[in-house]
Parts: C-alpha cells; sequence; structure tokens
C-alpha cells in the first residue's frame, strides 16, 4: 500500500525523554491480534496513556493538549525489544510522520522506513536542545528535510544532518513501500524479461 509522500515535513513535536522505550510500551501484545494495519493508533502507548479502568492519565504527554504535531521526539534507543511491525503501525496510525531519537533500535527503525514513519537520528546535544526548546515553548516547530537529510530546530536555527538508506529515501519521496516500487518498475522489468532467452 502507498503512503504519503515525504518531502519537507514542518510541525509542531510530541516531547517523550523517557530512554529504552521498547516495542511492547508502544503497542503491548495483547493489541496483536489484528492484521490490518488499522487502529492501531488508539493503543500506542495504552498502559503509559490509560488507567485500568480506561481513564486518560492525566500525566502523560499525549493526553495533554498542549503538545501536538506529526513529529515524536524520544528519548536514547528508542524502539528496543521485540521485531513487531505493529509498533511502527501504531506510530504511523495515530499521525505521527517523523521519530526523532538519539538512537533507534535497528528493526523498529526498519519498520518505520517500510510504512512511511521517518526515523531521524540526531546527536544526544541536539535532541537535549530540542526538548528544551519544546518545554520552554510547546509552538516550537522542526523542518525535516528528507532531500536534504537535514533537521532544522526553526527558533535556533540549529541543524543536523541525519543518515537514511538510499533506497528507502528514495520511496519515501515517492510515496512508495516495496510492492510500489516494484510495480513502477513494471515496464523496466517487462523489457528486461523479454530479453532474456527462455
Amino acid at each position: 500500500m502507498a503512503y504519503d509522500k515525504f518531502t519537507t515535513l514542518t510541525s509542531t513535536a510530541v516531547p517523550l525523554p523517557i530512554e529504552n522505550v521498547d516495542t511492547d510500551q508502544i503497542i503491548p501484545a495483547r493489541f496483536l491480534k489484528a492484521t490490518k494495519r488499522e487502529g492501531f493508533g488508539d493503543n500506542l502507548f495504552r498502559d503509559w496513556r490509560y488507567n485500568g479502568d480506561n481513564t486518560l492519565k492525566q500525566d502523560f504527554v499525549l493526553n495533554n493538549p498542549i503538545y501536538k504535531g506529526k513529529i515524536l521526539v524520544g528519548g536514547k534507543n528508542f524502539g528496543s525489544g521485540s521485531s513487531r511491525e505493529h509498533a511502527a503501525w501504531a506510530v504511523y496510525d495515530y499521525g505521527f510522520r517523523c521519530v526523532v531519537s538519539s538512537f533507534f533500535a535497528d528493526i523498529f527503525k526498519n519498520n518505520c522506513l517500510n510504512i512511511g514513519v521517518l526515523p531521524v537520528q540526531i546527536s544526544p546535544e541536539f535532541s537535549n536542545e530540542i526538548f528544551e526548546a519544546i518545554y520552554a515553548d510547546a509552538n516550537t516547530e522542526l523542518e525535516v528535510n528528507l532531500e536534504k537529510q537535514t533537521i532544522t530546530l526553526l527558533s535556533s536555527g540549529t541543524s543536523e544532518s541525519f543518515d537514511i538508506n538510499g533506497y528507502k529515501k528514495e520511496n519515501m519521496l515517492n510515496g512508495f513501500d516495496d510492492i510500489d516500487y516494484l510495480q513502477n518498475m513494471k515496464s523496466e522489468i517487462e523489457t528486461f524479461t523479454e530479453s532474456r532467452p527462455f
């Protein structure tokens, strides 16, 4: 399934400065029964967002109306733990299009890239600067430029570059998943096939 093209994203951000956030915290195992990629956003950080009686925990950041946007800024080692794709699905389904951290677990990072969520890894120093800026002003915006591979804190102008696999970058710029990429090359594949002896 195709996803929204990702070129430049300018947005406020939600701060979650907790280290070692694992995939079971992102989406608890009891919500993994569904096979479609829909509805997982309702249970993103379920046990942190809700009490046992399903009332909201007022002290959790996603329940604080002053923090909003399409960018989630997480602590170091975000997405550790199991390889469940559902964690990335939950992040996407909630509405985030970019996750920023000073370090990502590799499997979570790749799962995000497969579904249209851009994981942006930055230095610990820049991460701290971003958190401080957001806490000083919840309307602080970040600009993530995928083509240039830069992330900028607009209030200060501080910017850093980030790495991304070239194939995944091209897919995100075009809104492709792996199947879309192959379908886009259909004529080239057919031409190649016709040129091969049987």
